[in-house]
């Protein structure tokens, strides 16, 4: 039996999208986006501090990777009637937005959340969806095939892991300091 650290907040999800319905202007949230900017937000959260903003499982799809319970998130918001999703004709296609209805109220994001949600909001923007897609087929979403899911510890192939060096160097003194502390 596996065991998975992260736990998914169906809540922290629902006020994310919220968030992100508020804070950007409707022409620049569809639904390419906003799997995007939660994506983004949770692994880069996840490097930061250990921990994703929602916990939400991110499956590798054709396009980038898609959060497994948006769907179900949008359809409680419109049920509460804070978000509502519209859509609309797209250069021949229909093209899903996102509006909020009320003002967006912080209840379970913490500051720093809320940030990293609206900093991401602003990497997207003026971007087209496959400009945003090709951004997420990265060093992560290569570790799975399409349909599985994205582990959270995969943003770790993000960083380049080199040893140069300045590393060698480092190890070197610190393995120094260590044995000339050490008693005899």
């Amino acid at each position: 039996m596996r065991s998975n650290p992260v736990q998914f907040d169906r809540e922290k999800l629902k006020e994310a999208v919220w968030l992100l319905a508020a804070y950007c202007p409707r022409e620049e949230l569809g639904n390419v986006k906003l799997h995007k900017i939660l994506y983004f937000s949770d692994m880069l959260s996840f490097l930061d501090v250990g921990q994703p903003i929602t916990g939400v499982e991110y499956q590798k799809q054709k396009f980038g990777p898609t959060a497994r319970h948006l769907s179900s998130a949008l359809r409680s918001l419109e049920m509460e009637g804070r978000v509502k999703t519209v859509e609309e004709p797209y250069h021949g296609f229909y093209k899903k937005t996102y509006v909020s209805l009320l003002g967006y109220q912080p209840a379970r994001l913490n500051l720093r959340e809320q940030s990293l949600l609206r900093e991401m909001a602003d990497f997207v923007r003026g971007k087209t969806a496959r400009e945003v897609s090709e951004l997420s087929h990265n060093a992560a979403w290569e570790t799975a095939s399409l349909g599985e899911t994205l582990p959270y510890f995969t943003v770790l192939n993000l960083i380049p892991n080199e040893i140069d060096d300045d590393d060698r160097s480092w190890a070197e003194r610190t393995a120094l300091e260590y044995a000339a502390s050490r008693p005899i």
